[in-house]
């Protein structure tokens, strides 16, 4: 059913400059790499999470998700919501709800505890939607993933177009 896995871009991808990526390259099903850039977490002026021990989740037609880990977020801002959803790779998500100048902002960030095996690096750490916080990458304000659900993290680096955009239901 899905007919694009990494191994051959669409007539349809934009074509990556010199130090650009495609979402179009990245694999099917999606992989796990260490970042050692900056990246920042931010609600105003109060710091949600600051690290430079990420993981970028890689997944064909998607900007890539930060995973930060739980040691670099400040945990004290963050309650767990109710409900969950499941990802056919990673397995079962909880969310984060943020409490912050005495409001609360639901399901800010989502993590997997117990992932599949594939994704056992994701225990724990944290992911957070640019569509709701101020999140940077290595001092670069990041654009939230089209879509609304999604929570990938675009940046001048990463080229698309982007699953969530209008007209991608159907890849």
């Amino acid at each position: 059913m899905w007919n694009f896995t990494g191994r051959g871009r669409p007539a349809f991808a934009i074509e990556p400059r010199a130090g650009q990526e495609s979402v179009w390259d990245y694999p099917r099903p999606p992989v796990c790499r260490p970042d050692p850039r900056k990246v920042e977490v931010l609600y105003g002026e109060l710091k949600i999470a600051l690290s430079t021990q990420t993981i970028r989740v890689l997944e064909t037609a998607s900007p890539p998700t930060i995973y930060i880990p739980p040691s670099d977020v400040n945990r004290d801002l963050l309650t767990k919501s109710v409900g969950s959803s499941f990802c056919e790779w990673k397995g079962q998500a909880t969310y984060w709800s943020l409490s912050a100048d005495g409001q609360l902002m639901k399901n800010v960030g989502w993590s997997y505890h117990q992932p599949s095996a594939s994704f056992a690096l994701l225990d724990g750490y944290l992911a957070f939607y640019p569509s709701l916080l101020d999140c940077f990458i290595d001092g670069e304000r990041v654009q939230p993933q089209p879509g609304g659900f999604y929570g990938g993290w675009v940046t001048s680096e990463i080229v698309g177009p982007f699953k969530g955009e209008s007209g991608t239901h159907g890849w």
